[in-house]
């Protein structure tokens, strides 16, 4: 059967993007339905161990900008439509998880032989219903199934000893910066964890969508059906290992060295260390679903490894955003917030900013140590205008973006 589409990915960005989230946010929630229509029907075999093509996905943005629960149900949506495809519970518990994977548990044919396989999707609009960064136990599982082990067991109290065939996991869900720092123990951060999941960072709407059904094309639902129809031939046909051709290990190699000796230097936060040791596998991953986004060829060409690593460096720069108030005093946050105040503001007087900041700060002395921070650091300014002393940030807030471009997933 043929698919309706040369590139399936391009051509769900184009579909998904008639909001207003990050055009990159569109992509990724594609590469996750990819990658749960995959399953763990296809591996990269690296003979000391093998790459499956599961994701950990985390949406992070400020509440209520860039509707990443929308842009997640998108994507979700049309992978439910698939049939072999099956989706975990909603809240994660260990028995909760053993009931998901017993029901999915099933076998498919490569090679005249047969592979068990118990592959679930789990999808949520909050982080916090399917991780629970205290718990040990589930994070350690989480670490586990990332790096494709064929079985799990684990002992209880109450059922004795649980032990699941070839499990696996895609997951995709959506938070903010302050859960994140309500949350997650500084200690975890660039942990074995942290270092496996994709965090896709946006606090812009990338264009004002006021009347969605505006943007929404005539033939929305024939294109829907279109997609769904080629996530059930991948989940159908594709199958087996991958091989990468010769011009894309050569390109590889020449990336590895290059990082290793160059970029991962820069890389001096805790986060970026535990996610440098693993950015080869997860740019391994995501050629993977690149490659089979274009056809069903289980080949990794090298335009697939160059477009995920362009992929994963668009990330980069924001992942510090992320993390960014785990550890930090209220009145640093506080600062923070009063100088993003400023630069939405564009100018506003010395009264109103006082009177913002005098929300948080009743004592008039922090709120002059605010404003002396944050303009012996360069972030603010004061300027003499005809309606007298105005505050200003001297970076004003980027212009957002007209529109998105379907030709590129970035």
């Amino acid at each position: 059967m043929a698919r309706h589409f040369d590139d399936w990915l391009l051509a769900y960005v184009k579909y998904a993007g008639v909001t207003e989230a990050p055009t990159r946010m569109h992509a990724w929630c594609g590469v996750s339905a990819i990658a749960g229509a995959l399953r763990r029907r296809v591996w990269l075999d690296m003979k000391r161990y093998k790459v499956f093509c599961n994701f950990y996905v985390c949406l992070v943005a400020p509440p209520g900008v860039i509707a990443k629960s929308t842009s997640i149900d998108v994507a979700m949506k049309l992978l439910r439509r698939v049939p072999a495809v099956k989706f975990g519970p909603d809240t994660v518990t260990w028995p909760a998880l053993v009931t998901a994977f017993a029901d999915s548990s099933e076998a498919f044919s490569y090679e005249d032989a047969w592979h068990p396989m118990s592959a679930i999707t789990l999808e949520a609009s909050e982080l916090g219903s399917l991780l629970t960064p205290q718990d040990r136990e589930q994070v350690a599982l989480y670490i586990t199934l990332w790096d494709g082990r064929d079985h799990y067991s684990k002992v209880t109290k109450h059922s004795g000893s649980d032990l699941v065939e070839a499990p696996w996991i895609n997951m995709i869900a959506g938070t903010t910066p302050n859960w994140i720092a309500d949350n997650m123990p500084k200690a975890t951060i660039g942990g074995g964890l942290t270092s496996r999941i994709i965090f896709v960072f946006g606090d812009q709407k990338e264009k004002f969508i006021a009347l969605v059904d505006e943007y929404v094309d005539p033939t929305d639902k024939t294109i829907a059906d279109k997609l769904v129809a080629d996530l059930e031939h991948i989940a159908t046909e594709v199958c087996g290992p991958f091989t990468i051709s010769q011009e894309a290990r050569i390109w590889e190699r020449a990336r590895y060295e290059h990082f290793w000796r160059v970029e991962s230097l820069n890389m001096n936060s805790n986060l970026l260390e535990g996610y440098a040791a693993r950015k080869q596998t997860h740019i391994f991953k995501t050629a993977m679903i690149l490659s089979v986004s274009r056809g069903d060829s289980r080949r990794v060409e090298v335009e697939d490894l160059q477009l995920a690593a362009q992929m994963l460096d668009d990330l980069e720069p924001d992942m510090q955003k992320v993390f960014s108030t785990i550890g930090r005093t209220d009145e640093s946050l506080h600062a923070e917030q009063f100088i993003d105040f400023v630069r939405r503001k564009g100018q506003l007087p010395y009264a109103e900013a006082y009177r913002m900041i005098h929300l948080h700060f009743p004592n008039f002395r922090d709120f002059e140590g605010i404003l002396s921070g944050g303009i012996q650091s360069g972030q603010l300014r004061i300027v003499s205008t005809p309606l007298g002393m105005m505050l200003e940030a001297s970076q004003p807030m980027p212009i957002v973006k007209a529109a998105i471009t379907p030709d590129t997933l970035l």
